[in-house]
């Protein structure tokens, strides 16, 4: 089977899926964006994802994306996702590849965004990172303090909170993981509704517990290997 067919077929299966755990949360497979991440995998990766409708891409390293940009001659057929951590030397690179950045987890980092983008006479979507699980080794957000650094960020003109972003602790038990999703919809859905009406995405979930997130909340699921199978060493 060459690499077309097993992604026509790694598609469908998650299509169903994705379907099956948009009903169980009242919604429908329409409500969910698949975001195809890409990272680490080569450059023709982005020409492969659109010939087969993936038009939502992630990548996590700036230079990374950058060579793939250079070599990619669509890119406005693509809407493109930054989903690592991002250094604020690093933000103006950020900021020239990047349609949405979701992994803003400090107020420093949305000024210096904030800055460049007003140069740039841009407005950038943003994603704020909650650190829902409190893990030390982890950016973001604690969730006692992002609602008010989410007031703080929507006073910033240059940039357009439009979501929220989660990565929760590995390895936890499912009935933990849920709990988690699912606060971290409450916190998107409060500052949704008191703080920002722009703040409509939440980004959760990966290959092995998107349908979980799903059910959640999630909108939009970060899908790699469950996609493209193993990333290359």
């Amino acid at each position: 089977m060459n690499s077309s067919s097993k992604l026509n077929n790694a598609l469908e299966v998650l299509n169903s899926r994705i379907n099956n755990a948009a009903i169980k949360s009242d919604r429908t497979s329409d409500d969910i964006t698949l975001i195809a991440v890409t990272k680490s995998f080569p450059p023709n990766i982005w020409e492969k994802a659109i010939n087969h409708n993936l038009t939502t891409l992630a990548e996590n390293r700036i230079q990374e994306a950058k060579e793939k940009l250079n070599k990619f001659k669509h890119k406005d057929k693509i809407i493109l996702h930054f989903i690592g951590r991002l250094q604020s030397n690093k933000a103006r690179k950020a900021g020239q590849i990047f349609d949405v950045i979701q992994t803003v987890d400090s107020i420093k980092l949305a000024k210096r965004l904030n800055i460049i983008s007003a140069e740039a006479n841009k407005l950038q979507k943003i994603y704020l990172q909650v650190n829902i699980g409190k893990e030390p080794q982890k950016q973001g957000f604690s969730p006692e303090e992002i609602i008010d650094s989410a007031k703080e960020v929507s006073e910033l003109d240059s940039l357009e909170i439009s979501g929220i972003m989660t990565m929760p602790p590995y390895g936890i038990p499912k009935t933990t993981l849920r709990d988690y999703y699912k606060k971290t919809c409450e916190i998107k859905n409060e500052i949704n509704e008191l703080v920002n009406g722009n703040c409509n995405n939440l980004s959760m979930g990966m290959s092995n517990d998107f349908e979980i997130a799903i059910e959640e909340g999630a909108t939009h699921i970060r899908i790699g290997t469950a996609l493209f199978g193993a990333r290359p060493q």
